[in-house]
């Protein structure tokens, strides 16, 4: 008779909701197995591949020798200076490439290590509601606890950091924000990073913001970086990816940028959780964070296309949306009647769209869908078609 052992999970995953993405995509695949043609605007995975000039360079990279070992941890120096000159092009912010800038395995890595770093078990961090679900995961991971900022309509989809109360702000020890915002699309103003950095400085709070989307921008209106601010360094860093700027989701590289405690910190759990980027991909990432704005322009004005397509759409069936001025989603009320679960199943099942609830990105998310621009216009439109039969 074979030995079995008994498996249980620790409490930590227990209490984890499942996670939003893996139940879309789960959803996904039972639609496509009833024989549905799909038209999945749920996930922010870009349908343009990357740059030909990019690949060329991994190719060419792939074969040397030296990258067959392994990776510094921090990342290559060449790596970071590429980082450290792409800001003070796009931001006029100047970075330190040995201190003040580290590689990530992606943002969302970063994101998910930064609380380990700095969060005892009983610390607060302050989460953005709807956000992404790494957020309060990571926080849960480290023995924090998260109070959730409600981002609504009526605040701009931005923290009210006034409602915070005072024994909340004293605990917390991390903050995060993210703009351009996911799910909700909104753009950041300077008046409301001041008010976070002073925030930060006054409780002693490390911010900790996600700018993925700031170059997937509409309108040639450029999303400014909270590192620009005066006194964003001392107080916190910026998780940047080439995931959505150069199309490079599958590539696994980002990094983080800013204060060089916080950044050492960071680094200090790199270090002893994971071996580093593969070099081959950093000197290829070289490339990209030098590419032309001539060829990210070409890669915004598609966005933009199908912004104008998707947004004019719904608009034409009566769905309340905003219009973004960056990332790639929109964020529509759904219609009278549903809730956001109920009105993704629904529109899944007669019209074969897919989107993503707008709850599942956090409470004050209820009655809201995502769509994520990442199918062609031609099928936006015959999305949009499809549901103006069953609405």
């Amino acid at each position: 008779m074979k030995a079995k052992i008994s498996v249980e999970m620790a409490a930590r995953v227990k209490s984890l909701p499942p996670y939003l993405f893996a139940t879309i995509d789960r959803m996904k695949q039972e639609a496509r197995a009833r024989g549905v043609d799909v038209i999945d605007m749920s996930i922010g995975d870009p349908d343009q591949p990357t740059p030909a000039h990019i690949v060329n360079a991994m190719k060419q990279a792939v074969e040397k020798p030296e990258h067959h070992r392994y990776p510094s941890y921090e990342g290559m120096l060449s790596f970071r200076e590429a980082v450290a000159s792409w800001y003070k092009r796009r931001f006029g912010v100047s970075l330190d490439p040995g201190t003040e800038v580290l590689s990530l395995i992606g943002s969302k890595e970063g994101i998910g290590h930064i609380p380990l770093a700095f969060v005892e078990p009983g610390d607060v961090v302050l989460v953005p509601s709807p956000g992404y679900p790494v957020y309060p995961v990571s926080t849960l991971f480290a023995g924090g606890e998260s109070y959730l900022m409600p981002l609504t309509e009526d605040h701009g989809f931005m923290p009210d950091f006034s409602s915070i109360p005072e024994d909340v702000l004293k605990r917390a020890k991390l903050m995060f924000l993210n703009y351009p915002n996911n799910p909700t699309s909104a753009c950041a103003t300077r008046e409301m990073y001041e008010e976070a950095i002073r925030i930060a400085a006054k409780y002693n709070i490390i911010v900790c913001h996600d700018a993925a989307y700031s170059e997937i921008y509409f309108d040639g209106e450029k999303p400014i970086s909270f590192m620009e601010m005066e006194g964003a360094k001392e107080v916190g860093i910026e998780f940047h990816s080439l995931s959505k700027t150069y199309n490079m989701t599958g590539w696994r590289i980002g990094f983080a940028v800013g204060n060089k405690d916080v950044i050492a910190g960071l680094g200090k759990i790199k270090s002893n959780l994971d071996s580093g980027i593969f070099q081959a991909v950093q000197e290829a990432s070289i490339v990209a964070l030098e590419t032309d704005d001539k060829v990210l322009s070409d890669i915004r004005n598609v966005y933009q296309e199908r912004r104008d397509a998707l947004y004019s759409g719904l608009r034409g069936l009566g769905i309340e949306v905003t219009k973004p001025k960056a990332s790639f989603y929109l964020w529509a009320k759904v219609p009278k009647g549903y809730d956001s679960a109920s009105f993704v199943a629904h529109i899944l099942e007669k019209a074969g769209v897919l989107g993503t609830p707008g709850n599942g990105f956090g409470g004050p998310g209820e009655g809201y869908i995502r769509f994520a621009l990442t199918v062609s216009v031609d099928r936006i439109k015959e999305a949009v078609e499809r549901l103006r039969k069953i609405l």
